[in-house]
């Protein structure tokens, strides 16, 4: 596992021109369920892009993203990386993660994951996997960072979009264009199509698609 020397080679890893997947989503999710092979297929398919990918480098959700992701990037110089957080009851870095830096604030750790990300995906999760949904989506909003697709995935988000088509969506607290900043994917596989869409546009240098350490950090 690799661990910065300080700050400053920590901010110097965010500036390296690599395409990065942030994957939210739940602690509690157990080794080897349905939810935690889904995603261990779809960070498999990151790493053998050469995408580096970005967690919050713990269990669950996390193991599963940065195992997967180990196992597909054996070829490629493609970074793991988890920004963890540090809470009453320790939660420690899963043996996958390449770089890691904990944060004592949940504030400072989700503006960090804002400065990486040029795709985020949304697997199923609690409080904190919404507060890093809303986060996101917020600031996609009001444009304070890049084109960003957010992908939530698996089979717990319909009933929440249909809330947001029928309740707020109709009552105007936002507009169509907002909920169109979100992806629904069943599976990994239709969340791929969407990671390498957004990639293409990334690479023939879609301004749309920059990276946000520079867009956001100013």
């Amino acid at each position: 596992m690799k661990k910065p020397k300080s700050d400053k080679e920590f901010e110097k890893l965010f500036k390296e021109d690599h395409f990065r997947v942030t994957i939210f989503g739940s602690a509690r999710i157990k080794r080897g369920g349905p939810e935690y092979k889904v995603v261990y297929e779809l960070a498999k398919m990151i790493g053998e892009r050469g995408m580096d990918i970005v967690t919050g480098g713990g269990p669950g959700i996390m193991d599963a993203a940065n195992t997967g992701h180990k196992e597909g990037s054996k070829k490629s110089d493609a970074n793991s990386i988890g920004l963890g957080i540090k809470l009453p009851h320790e939660q420690a870095f899963n043996k996958s993660v390449g770089y890691k830096k904990t944060f004592t604030r949940f504030s400072h750790r989700l503006d960090n994951f804002m400065l990486l990300s040029n795709v985020v995906v949304v697997a199923p999760g609690g409080v904190g996997t919404l507060l890093e949904l809303f986060y996101t989506w917020q600031l996609m909003q009001v444009k304070h960072i890049c084109n960003l697709p957010i992908i939530l995935l698996g089979d717990v988000w319909p009933g929440f979009l249909s809330w947001l088509n029928n309740s707020p969506l109709k009552k105007g607290f936002f507009k169509k264009k907002d909920l169109d900043l979100l992806y629904h994917a069943k599976n990994y596989k239709e969340a791929v199509k969407i990671i390498d869409m957004a990639y293409a546009e990334y690479k023939k240098g879609n301004k749309d698609f920059c990276i946000n350490y520079r867009k956001y950090k100013g």
